[in-house]
């Protein structure tokens, strides 16, 4: 680290929080329980059935994921502001693999019918893949919401022309010359006509 140069941890954070927000995602969209590999054949039911995943943790992870891209081009309050609203969904996302263990099981059972009612289920490495990112997650961004006022930000350059200053500069002035009329009359102004 040079010296001088404050240490943001601007780069780990947003690094981690994005590959744990991404990892998430994808873990999120796919099966986490299934029935054990013990468990007697179904009839009538293809092995594609014999999963169930969590909808509301995939919405959520793409939260995480889409406030990540909020934050990196924000600056002040508001950054700070979507990092607590990231927060949020992490935490949402947190409590959706807490409680996976207790639901998904008995609504796969329910799923698959009576048939199925004392049949085992066992979580796939993709629940457990969540579980860490969803941890994961969550701990970057609180480091996120603490670390965000120390952040750089982008240039306004970016920024929207609406939000720029809207004084003329010397070259409006001349544009209005060139179109016939007096920037220094005030009953004109000195913004040139629109074309």
């Amino acid at each position: 680290m040079a010296e001088g140069r404050p240490h943001t941890g601007f780069a780990p954070t947003v690094a981690v929080g994005l590959a744990t927000a991404a990892l998430a995602a994808v873990a999120s969209a796919k099966p986490w329980f299934r029935l054990a590999s013990g468990s007697p054949a179904l009839p009538g039911v293809p092995p594609s059935e014999r999963t169930i995943d969590m909808p509301l943790a995939l919405a959520l992870s793409l939260v995480v994921l889409a406030g990540w891209g909020a934050v990196l081009v924000s600056r002040g309050r508001l950054r700070r502001v979507l990092a607590a609203v990231s927060l949020l969904a992490a935490l949402g996302l947190v409590a959706c693999v807490a409680t996976a263990p207790l639901v998904l099981p008995d609504n796969l059972r329910d799923t698959l019918g009576p048939s199925a009612a004392a049949l085992g289920t066992r979580p796939t490495g993709w629940f457990v893949t969540a579980s860490v990112a969803s941890l994961l997650s969550l701990a970057t961004l609180v480091g996120a919401w603490r670390l965000a006022p120390r952040w750089p930000t982008m240039s306004s350059r970016y920024d929207a022309p609406a939000t720029r200053a809207t004084e003329p500069d010397d070259t409006d002035l001349w544009k209005a010359l060139d179109a016939g009329h007096d920037p220094t009359d005030p009953s004109t102004g000195t913004s040139p006509p629109s074309p």
